[in-house]
């Protein structure tokens, strides 16, 4: 579980069980190297090699394939940022102003720049969802810049 839980933070396509593509940057070099080191630790070995599709055809499947994966994790971002939103437009109607609730959604907001910022450096494609994403997280921040004026009014009278 250990070797999937790193492919899969890594962003690489699974194409088959135990058989991963990573596109060729500086950004998925260090995750194989991430991931030959799980592979080792568990008694496992890792064949890396640099392949090339035969065919256009085989090209834009893997391009597909990858740019679908990214905008699945697009798409779960802009989901989780819509539900930061949802959840500070349900302390403002609560009248919910406290620094340990702030802390909490400027703590949301960071884990959720942190994964728009791995996801983007694994879009090598440009997959579609991005623009939705980026929008999801503007509003996050900016309902997160919403409550803590709120937030800091009310508790700076």
């Amino acid at each position: 579980m250990t070797v999937w839980r790193e492919v899969r933070r890594s962003g690489a396509l699974q194409l088959q069980k135990s058989v991963v593509a990573f596109p060729d940057t500086d950004e998925f070099r260090t995750a194989l190297t991430r991931v030959r080191a799980v592979v080792g630790d568990v008694g496992g070995s890792v064949f890396a090699v640099q392949a090339e599709p035969l065919e256009r055809a085989d090209e834009a499947r893997l391009i597909d394939a990858w740019n679908e994966a990214r905008r699945a994790e697009y798409t779960e971002l802009a989901s989780e940022c819509e539900k930061l939103v949802v959840e500070i437009d349900t302390e403002f109607a609560k009248e919910k102003f406290t620094l340990a609730e702030l802390d909490e959604e400027e703590a949301e907001l960071e884990k959720l720049r942190a994964w728009r910022e791995r996801i983007r450096a694994r879009d090598v494609h440009g997959s579609d969802g991005s623009a939705d994403a980026e929008a999801a997280f503007v509003r996050a921040e900016e309902a997160v810049g919403r409550y803590t004026a709120a937030v800091f009014e009310r508790t700076h009278d």
